[in-house]
C-alpha cells in the first residue's frame, strides 16, 4: 500500500546551513510547501537575505553547529519565535580539496566538527525534542561520497561515510516511535563546493534544487535512504555486491579516481580560503560560509 503524502503547510523546519546552496534551496522548496523555515548559518548576513526572499514566517538566526551551545540556542530561539520544530535538516559542511597526506590538521579537524560533530550535536538535541511527544523528522545530508573513498577528499568521504553510519544507528535505536530519519546522499551538485572540478562524461551533476525537492519529497513521503539522482542508490547497491577488484576498475574506468585530483586550485582558491576560515576558534564552525551547503559530492 502506497504510503499517505504528508502536508508540510505550518510545519517548523531548521535548516543548518541554510544561507546558500543546497541548504537555500531547500528553505524555498518547503517554503513553498507552506512550511516555516528557520535558517541557521555562521554568516547571518546572507541568511537574513535568505530568509527576506522567502518571506512569510522565514527567520534566520546566527548558527554555529560544532558549538553545542549555539545549536541548542538555535533550536531554542527557532521554537520561541515559531513553534515547535517539527523537522531538523543537518545540511551544514565543508569540503577541502587536497592530497590526504597533505593536508592540515587543522583542516581535518574542522571537516570532523563541522560535518560530523555539528550533525550529532544536532541530531542529539533534535531528539531530546522530538521523543517526548513521539514525532518529528531528522534529515541528514551525506554524500555518495559516504558510501565510497574518493581520492582528494578523504577527510570528507570519511566524515560522510559516519554521518550514514549515525543516522543508520539512530533510526534502528528509534524503531517503532514515530519520528523519522532520513540520510540524503547526492551526487556532484552544482554548488560553490566543487569550483574547480573537472566534468566528467560520466558522472552527471545535479543542481541544488534536484537536492532539495528529493528532500522535500522525502519529507512527505518518509524514505530512509535519499539518493540524488535516485537511479544512483541502484548503480551503488550493485557495485556493494562486486568484488572490491571489479567495483574499483568500474571506479577507474568511470573516472572517479580523477574527479577530487584534477581540480583547478584557482578556480577553488575563493572557497577554499572561506572554508578554512569559516570557524571558531574551536574549529567549528563552519560551515556554513559558503556550504552552507551540503556539498559536493554530496
Amino acid at each position: 500500500m502506497a504510503k499517505e503524502r504528508r502536508s508540510l503547510n505550518g510545519k517548523l523546519v531548521a535548516i543548518t546551513g541554510g544561507a546558500r546552496g543546497i541548504g537555500k534551496a531547500t528553505a524555498e522548496a518547503l517554503a513553498g510547501r507552506g512550511a516555516r523555515v528557520a535558517i541557521g548559518d555562521v554568516d547571518l548576513t546572507t541568511a537574513e537575505a535568505t530568509a527576506a526572499e522567502l518571506g512569510g514566517d522565514s527567520i534566520a538566526l546566527a548558527l554555529d553547529v560544532s558549538d553545542r551551545g549555539s545549536f541548542e540556542y538555535f533550536l531554542d530561539e527557532a521554537e520561541r519565535r515559531l513553534g515547535t520544530v517539527d523537522v531538523l535538516i543537518n545540511n551544514a559542511g565543508i569540503m577541502p580539496v587536497t592530497p590526504f597526506v597533505e593536508e592540515p590538521e587543522d583542516s581535518f579537524r574542522r571537516q570532523i566538527e563541522i560535518n560530523l560533530v555539528g550533525v550529532i550535536n544536532g541530531t542529539q538535541l533534535a531528539l531530546k525534542r522530538m521523543l517526548p511527544r513521539n514525532s518529528g523528522h531528522i534529515v541528514n545530508i551525506a554524500s555518495q561520497a559516504g558510501k565510497a573513498g574518493l581520492p582528494g577528499i578523504a577527510t570528507y568521504s570519511a566524515t560522510k561515510h559516519a554521518v550514514v553510519g549515525l543516522s543508520e544507528a539512530v533510526r534502528a535505536e528509534i524503531r517503532g516511535r514515530e519520528i523519522e530519519v532520513s540520510c540524503v546522499m547526492p551526487t556532484i551538485v552544482n554548488t560553490e563546493l566543487i569550483d574547480g572540478v573537472v566534468d566528467s562524461p560520466f558522472l552527471k551533476r545535479v543542481e541544488a534544487t534536484d537536492v532539495a525537492e528529493a528532500i522535500a519529497t522525502a519529507l512527505e513521503v518518509p524514505r530512509f535512504d535519499v539518493y540524488v539522482p535516485r537511479s544512483n542508490g541502484a548503480l551503488i547497491r550493485s557495485a556493494n555486491l562486486m568484488p572490491r577488484v571489479a567495483a574499483e576498475w568500474v571506479g577507474r574506468t568511470l573516472g572517479t579516481d580523477k574527479l577530487m585530483t584534477q581540480v583547478d586550485p584557482g578556480a577553488r582558491a575563493a572557497y577554499e580560503d572561506r572554508a578554512a576560515h569559516s570557524g571558531g576558534d574551536h574549529g567549528s564552525a563552519e560551515e556554513a560560509a559558503p556550504a552552507a551547503e551540503g556539498r559536493a559530492t554530496h
